[in-house]
């Protein structure tokens, strides 16, 4: 099974950027916390503060036939529908993944323009949250009929 786990914009920052909101784990402890928690997945890491890198990476999960993709996508979720567009063009389930509960943040936050076209979202459940996206992950392909 491989997942990649693929992280937006300020999300390089974490556990310095306003650790009251998004916490005190880093993205490198996040990284290895998951490693541990799933050493039977093959599980790809990729940050970017770039949008169309984003968009690559949505699409390279396609084409390598990833089993899924866990995404954070930082602020891209309220603004980007480039984004939006290329997690609806791909066949790999998506799980959207937010540290904080953005439905307890500024309005603007409180919209998503991809849960739509994800599996589903997980808000304000810190890193646990991305833990539980790869189980999800793991029991949909259990469930997923042999050919």
């Amino acid at each position: 099974m491989k997942i990649l786990v693929l992280n937006g914009p300020n999300l390089n920052l974490l556990g310095k950027r306003e650790p009251a909101i998004y916490g005190r784990i880093t993205l490198q402890q996040l990284e290895k916390m998951l490693r541990e928690a799933f050493p039977e997945v093959t599980l790809e890491f990729v940050q970017s503060n770039h949008e169309g890198e984003l968009i690559d990476q949505l699409h390279r999960a396609e084409a390598e036939h990833f089993d899924g993709v866990v995404f954070n996508p930082g602020g891209y979720t309220h603004t980007s529908v480039a984004i939006r567009d290329a997690v609806a063009a791909i066949s790999v389930p998506v799980v959207e993944v937010h540290l904080s509960n953005l439905h307890a943040r500024e309005p603007f936050r409180q919209h998503s323009l991809t849960a739509a076209v994800c599996e589903g979202q997980i808000v304000g459940l810190g890193a646990t949250g991305y833990r539980l996206a790869i189980q999800y992950l793991i029991e949909r392909a259990r469930q997923k009929p042999k050919r």
